[in-house]
């Protein structure tokens, strides 16, 4: 163990108290010659046999004296007198195997024993027409058809049909038709069942706010007739009641966060003719953290995290089986291109990659999901993900997409055109290195014929490609949310991430000069 450095006042040395002056023993006498002082205290040293046997008395302690003040031998100091410098050395050196041991071999995907690190959770109970009430009339959700069935099986959806005949087949129980707004209702249920989730809101590092705002302000996306009053209802809701909370008050909200199951431009919304809602630009919200599917990277409360896929691991082995199952996966196809044509807008960029695949038909494989062909039902797409080295990832109708996920699930490489789509979105999940998980080519030199996407992806060695789909396999974990309400036994899932981050983040702000 090593010792703190400490200064004078507290060295480890004893500090040796000096004895008092005999009171025999005048100060005056110790500025005398000893011959003088022996004469003067004891009169017979003027004897001369006296005399003579008290110089060789003296002899011989000088010399005593002198023969233990020559230096011991190398040998003998180290047998008896270990240097500090060297126990401390070697403790350093045991301290760094140790640390660079645990880096090696704790990977940030899995769970550490450590209870609560970065403190607990309190879990707002709100009013269940901001939450619950939301899903119960689950068939008033959108003006198409009913969403009881896509927020079933607590927000998971139906169970997946059909898929034996893609993926492992003791693992098909563990993949849904998941909805990709859902988020809110995942984390709701996870958060209640969260180790750090304290009762005693005087604990609380972090206070969730369980308001479902996709879903509420989602009913009114596509009513023509709905006003701005309609779609900022339930966040107005929400915030009145959470601004008469003590803690809130407290400070404003800075340790306060929430789950918002759409992209954050859906709240944006800056006048009231415009689409959405302005949930975000409310006075009250302005501090409060945001988790969001898509984010907007010039905030720092919003969060990027995954969309949902369809991929629910019940427990820590089918996590493993499922990376091995896509490594080993015999990919037939350079690349891919699954999505729909944008026709009614000019430049279509989606339109050009379809056109670009079908030309490369020996290389490229194109699943055309013009009007409902790719929806929640469908194994079409994870079979093409699973047979292509490459996966074409435009941006979707905002700048991000569910289908990057699918395809990074499925251990294929995505190929990127605005970097929007994911490297400014969801730092906390993704490799730190682009390069090392994914292709960028620039959109423009596609558009204009001086690139060609093929030859682009020929020019990966399989060495290469290998690498990069070892490492998007090695983040699969983090990329999905897991079944159990209490998560997996050890891995770390996307909401274990999230919850990390967001605590660590609050952690943070209570430092002395913190600034973000």
């Amino acid at each position: 163990m090593l010792l703190p450095l400490s200064n004078a006042s507290s060295s480890p040395e004893p500090q040796i108290k000096k004895p008092k002056t005999p009171p025999d023993f005048q100060r005056k006498d110790s500025f005398k010659s000893p011959k003088a002082f022996l004469a003067a205290h004891y009169p017979s040293f003027n004897q001369p046999r006296i005399c003579l046997f008290l110089s060789v008395f003296f002899i011989q302690i000088l010399l005593l004296i002198a023969f233990r003040s020559l230096p011991l031998s190398s040998h003998h100091r180290r047998q008896h007198f270990p240097s500090p410098f060297s126990t401390r050395h070697h403790q350093h050196l045991n301290q760094t195997v140790t640390t660079i041991t645990t880096a090696t071999t704790a990977p940030s995907t899995v769970k550490e024993e450590s209870s609560c690190e970065f403190g607990k959770i309190f879990v707002y109970n709100l009013p269940s027409a901001l939450n619950k009430e939301l899903v119960s009339n689950c068939d008033e959700l959108n003006p198409w058809s009913s969403s009881c069935a896509a927020l079933s099986n607590d927000g998971f959806g139906p169970v997946a049909t059909g898929i034996s005949s893609v993926v492992p087949e003791n693992l098909s129980p563990a993949w849904y038709w998941t909805d990709q707004f859902v988020t809110e209702i995942l984390v709701h249920n996870r958060i209640l069942n969260h180790k750090c989730r304290t009762q005693d809101p005087n604990n609380a590092t972090a206070f969730y706010i369980p308001f479902y705002a996709g879903l509420a302000v989602g009913k009114s996306l596509f009513f023509k007739n709905s006003s701005a009053k309609e779609r900022d209802f339930h966040c107005e809701m929400m915030l009145k009641w959470v601004q008469d909370q003590p803690y809130f008050q407290r400070n404003e909200g800075w340790d306060h966060f929430m789950t918002m199951g759409r992209i954050s431009w859906d709240f944006r919304r800056s006048k009231d003719k415009d689409w959405g809602s302005s949930c975000i630009y409310k006075p009250g919200m302005r501090n409060i953290t945001r988790l969001l599917i898509e984010r907007n990277p010039w905030d720092y409360f919003d969060v990027g995290v995954p969309y949902p896929t369809g991929f629910h691991p019940r427990r820590d082995n089918d996590v493993v089986q499922w990376q091995d199952f896509v490594r080993n996966r015999n990919r037939k196809n350079l690349f891919c291109f699954a999505g729909a044509k944008r026709s009614k807008f000019n430049n279509d960029f989606r339109g050009l990659l379809s056109n670009h695949c079908r030309n490369e038909s020996d290389s490229c494989r194109v699943v055309d999901c013009a009007g409902s062909k790719c929806s929640n039902g469908t194994s079409l797409i994870l079979e093409t993900f699973l047979d292509s080295a490459f996966c074409l990832q435009p941006r979707g109708d905002s700048f991000t997409r569910r289908s990057i996920f699918d395809c990074m699930i499925a251990g294929s490489i995505p190929v990127l055109f605005w970097k929007r789509s994911a490297y400014y979105q969801y730092e906390w999940f993704l490799p730190g290195e682009p390069e090392s998980y994914s292709v960028f080519i620039d959109r423009n030199e596609v558009k204009n014929g001086t690139t060609s996407i093929r030859k682009v992806l020929e020019s990966y060695s399989e060495d290469r490609i290998r690498r990069m789909r070892e490492k998007v396999i090695e983040y699969i974990p983090k990329f999905v949310y897991a079944r159990p309400q209490g998560g997996l036994e050890t891995i770390k899932d996307a909401f274990d991430v999230a919850i990390d981050r967001v605590l660590r983040r609050f952690k943070e702000h209570e430092q002395p000069g913190y600034k973000w």
